[in-house]
């Protein structure tokens, strides 16, 4: 039985994303890793992944992420498994602060 529209939690998943952060980005090779809300790890990939707000393009929104950003998101079946295919930055991560296991790469 599925959740009626009734049902639907706009606090949970605003505009229709579930929640997480950015805590893992590696720009050079265009993948990177969300967090949910649950702890699942879930990968993303360029040029799988819509970052919306973004122009268009193969690496369209890379720019826009920031490790540690808080970010909604939605996912899709593929080959290699669940991976993000959407991405919706709500807020950028403070400047003096990194997110507790957070990783970066850049090469």
């Amino acid at each position: 039985m599925g959740i009626s529209l009734g049902e639907y939690d706009a606090e949970r998943f605003p505009g229709n994303f579930y929640q997480g952060r950015i805590v893992r980005l590696d720009r050079g090779r265009g993948w990177g890793v969300v967090c949910s809300e649950t702890g699942r790890q879930l990968v993303f990939e360029f040029p799988f992944v819509t970052v919306l707000d973004a122009a268009p393009g193969a690496r369209a929104g890379m720019e826009l992420l920031e490790l540690g950003s808080s970010v909604g998101f939605d996912v899709a079946r593929t080959s290699h498994g669940m991976r993000v295919s959407t991405i919706k930055i709500f807020g950028r991560p403070s400047a003096t602060h990194a997110p507790d296991g957070a990783e970066s790469e850049s090469k």
